[in-house]
């Protein structure tokens, strides 16, 4: 009986290889430096004679690039199984019903603060941020509120310890601060963050987000601020919503606006309240002349009087009662409390 030639049977033991690393030891036992079985058959020829070299030669050379190409393709088909090997093989059952896969998304409020952001933007105005740890001259002598002014009582602080007197910033004004002492007028600006008061009740936190804006010019007045905040609660809120303004009181404004919104609140006020969402104002001269922007020139007439060089107004808006107010959100808490049951409708 003829003996199988060894060349063949490598041939079959390389197609039938089903890992990368038996596939690496068939050809390590093949193409070894010292103990491969090709490598010695070719060392071999030196023994031969000139004809039987040639003839051997010629054979072992053809085996050789036979076997190398099996080697190539085994080591592709490994790689890249092809559709009937997937659907011949018990490692994956196409037909299995996997669990739905758990999508993310932005919260509430980092999603109403990118549609702000966006809203703001068509009409002009840069997007600046500021820290949340800011000193007692920024948060409160900048803008107008000197340490004896009845306002700090009205905003219960969270003060940092430490030799310098810091504090978690009650409002994001001291951003528009830190933008007029960068920027020269005319200018238009918003900031959006997080702010701290001790605060909590339905439509408190203790920590909470605001959206401030200002816009500063020669010939800026209330017309052109109602004009841009009544633009922005439509795009914000809806082309329908109910507002009215009502007048305030803000240490760094003058004449004060607060701005209104009609709520529909819980169950037992479904007849709509009116919640505060705003204040707003023209920029107080001192804040300006803080910032190093002139408001007076002389407009020449004799007994000399006064005119505005530079003006502008100012709002922050409640972020987190935008949100309450689009979404019908009664208490301010379940934007916090991370209950997702109750994100997972948004």
């Amino acid at each position: 009986m003829a003996q199988a030639n060894p060349w063949s049977a490598y041939i079959d033991r390389i197609r039938e290889a089903h890992t990368p690393e038996a596939l690496d030891t068939l050809e390590h036992e093949l193409f070894g430096r010292k103990e491969g079985a090709m490598t010695l058959a070719m060392k071999a020829l030196k023994d031969l004679d000139a004809e039987g070299k040639k003839q051997q030669a010629q054979e072992l050379n053809t085996w050789k690039k036979q076997l190398t190409e099996t080697i190539a393709e085994q080591r592709t088909a490994l790689l890249h199984p092809s559709d009937d090997a997937l659907a011949s093989s018990d490692a994956m059952d196409i037909t299995l019903s996997l669990p739905p896969r758990e999508r993310g998304s932005l919260h509430l409020i980092p999603s109403f603060m990118e549609h702000a952001a966006d809203v703001f933007g068509r009409m002009g105005f840069d997007v600046a941020t500021g820290p949340e740890v800011e000193s007692e001259e920024m948060n409160f002598d900048m803008l107008n509120i000197p340490p004896d002014h009845p306002a700090r009582d009205a905003q219960d602080t969270f003060w940092v310890q430490g030799k310098d007197k810091r504090v978690l910033r009650t409002h994001t004004s001291p951003v528009q601060i830190r933008y007029m002492r960068e920027h020269k007028p005319p200018l238009r600006m918003i900031c959006m963050g997080k702010v701290y008061r001790k605060d909590a009740d339905a439509t408190h936190s203790p920590v909470f987000h605001q959206l401030e804006g200002l816009m500063i010019g020669k010939d800026v007045s209330l017309a052109n601020m109602k004009a841009v905040m009544v633009n922005a609660v439509r795009e914000l809120l809806g082309r329908d919503v109910e507002y009215r303004f009502r007048t305030g009181y803000f240490p760094f404004v003058e004449p004060g606006l607060e701005m209104d919104i009609r709520w529909q609140g819980d169950e037992q006020t479904r007849e709509g309240n009116w919640l505060e969402v705003v204040g707003c104002g023209m920029v107080h001269p001192n804040v300006l002349k803080n910032c190093g922007i002139d408001v007076e020139e002389s407009n020449g007439v004799m007994p000399r009087q006064l005119k505005p060089t530079w003006q502008g107004f100012a709002f922050g808006f409640g972020i987190d009662r935008l949100v309450m107010i689009k979404h019908q959100i009664p208490s301010i808490k379940m934007l916090f409390e991370g209950d997702m049951r109750f994100l997972r409708q948004f």
